[in-house]
């Protein structure tokens, strides 16, 4: 079996289970106690932060542990806004932030900044989208669905210019190395970078108005309450010094498999689109989606050929929406695959990967009955009348019907598709555009939405 989801959760680091077990014998007593085994305990943890600051590039007092990097966020959001009230209560974010950033922002007057078809940020964009009444920004390092690497060097001095403080979510690029720029908040999440799940932190650097959020604590210097999961922070702060002293060598090593399957799948599956950056990316990371596919079973067929890989479809969610990154950048959401291989893995993996992969989309392909747009003849004269209902249908239905009737109307003639999918808003275009066909745009019908696209050839 080939996990190929580091992206989620990485697996475990031996240095982490070696420093969880030992930790577990060693430091298991209150740090905040004056007698023998509290003094003990208060080392470890002294020693954890600062090695995971050495790591982040912050002082040891400006970091703190938390229970999950979510509350890392949660905290890092409130408490920016609570210490900067007097400014106001605007925040700014990109587009294609992770949910938890999102959610936290929600609550105050928020704006959310685009970003282009690669999900990359334009830092001329965040500094439109600051106002006199702008408390916080916030931008990812990297992004967790596609991989694009955001300029928040750029961004981080934009940001000091206005006077305004930048917390940057570092989560999936902490593994690969420091955070650069003039940051004022950051923070993580241990089971990204091999250590144990239930460990984030939080760094808040010298300056950056801060306010806690939650009841005074004394712990953590106030800014996460509850007792410290001592074991497990020293884990994951040597897992982190782990990853770190390896991650030169495996960035190399995976970037040329991640380049291998950039390159080669759309060589073996036809229509597929590869999103993300094709250069601003994380080492270990690619996506690509598959048009006429059903994301969940694709993700299942996968699983049984013996491959881990996780989605941004709307397909594989409760909720039936696309992906808000995938919307974001308004690429195709159907079919989604996200490819995110941890350390160690080895050329042959990828290799079998890439052997594995056309069969298994043909064969869910061929389960819906669906197949590449016809190339039939054309009639000679338009035909604008043709209309598919879809109503009621999911992804990719509605496109796969398109697809079988496309090949039906002439050149120039007009193909209405009646869809109540969200994901319809981002498929039909993106399939338009994969097929050489005109998009005409859309329209409110009086059952869901009316898409309208011309044959072009």
């Amino acid at each position: 079996m080939s996990y190929f989801d580091m992206a989620s959760a990485a697996p475990l680091h031996p240095v982490a289970r070696q420093a969880l077990l030992a930790a577990l014998d060693e430091g298991w007593a209150d740090p905040a106690r004056l007698y023998r085994e509290g003094r003990r305990a208060r080392l470890l943890l002294d020693a954890a932060r600062q090695t995971a600051a050495a790591a982040v590039g912050c002082r040891p007092d400006e970091l703190v542990f938390t229970p999950s990097g979510t509350r890392a966020l949660h905290s890092g959001i409130a408490g920016a806004m609570a210490g900067r009230r007097r400014t106001g209560r605007h925040v700014v974010a990109s587009a294609v932030e992770h949910s938890a950033v999102l959610h936290a922002a929600a609550a105050y007057d928020s704006t959310e900044v685009g970003v282009d078809r690669a999900g990359l940020v334009a830092p001329a964009d965040v500094t439109a989208a600051l106002r006199p009444d702008t408390a916080l920004v916030c931008l990812q390092s990297a992004n967790h669905e596609v991989g694009t690497v955001q300029p928040v060097a750029e961004v981080a001095e934009l940001c000091r210019a206005a006077g305004v403080p930048l917390l940057v979510d570092a989560a999936q690029s902490l593994a690969w190395g420091a955070v650069d720029g003039g940051w004022s908040l950051l923070a993580g999440s241990a089971h990204k970078w091999g250590g144990p799940p239930g460990v984030g932190l939080l760094a808040v650097r010298k300056g950056t108005r801060f306010a806690p959020q939650h009841p005074a604590d004394e712990r953590e210097s106030g800014r996460s309450p509850g007792f410290e999961n001592l074991p497990a922070i020293v884990a994951a702060a040597a897992s982190l010094r782990a990853v770190r002293d390896e991650a030169a060598g495996e960035a190399a090593r995976l970037s040329a498999l991640v380049d291998r399957i950039r390159t080669r799948v759309p060589e073996l599956v036809p229509d597929v689109e590869v999103v993300g950056h094709a250069t601003r990316r994380l080492p270990h990371l690619v996506t690509f989606s598959c048009l006429y596919v059903d994301g969940e079973v694709l993700l299942t067929a996968l699983d049984r050929a013996g491959f881990s890989v996780s989605s941004g479809s709307s397909c594989t969610s409760s909720t039936l929406t696309p992906s808000h990154v995938l919307k974001a950048m308004g690429v195709l959401s159907e079919g989604n695959v996200r490819v995110s291989l941890p350390p160690g893995t080895g050329e042959a993996e990828v290799a079998r990967f890439l052997d594995v992969l056309p069969g298994v989309v043909a064969e869910v392909r061929s389960q819906l009955g669906a197949g590449p747009a016809p190339t039939s003849t054309p009639a000679p004269a338009p035909d604008a009348g043709l209309v598919v209902d879809s109503l009621g249908k999911r992804c990719p239905i509605p496109v796969i019907e398109l697809a079988k009737v496309i090949g039906d109307v002439p050149v120039g003639g007009v193909v209405t598709v009646l869809s109540d999918d969200e994901a319809a808003g981002l498929d039909i275009p993106a399939w338009c555009a994969m097929t050489t066909q005109e998009y005409l745009g859309s329209a409110p019908a009086p059952h869901g939405t009316a898409y309208r696209i011309r044959r072009h050839t």
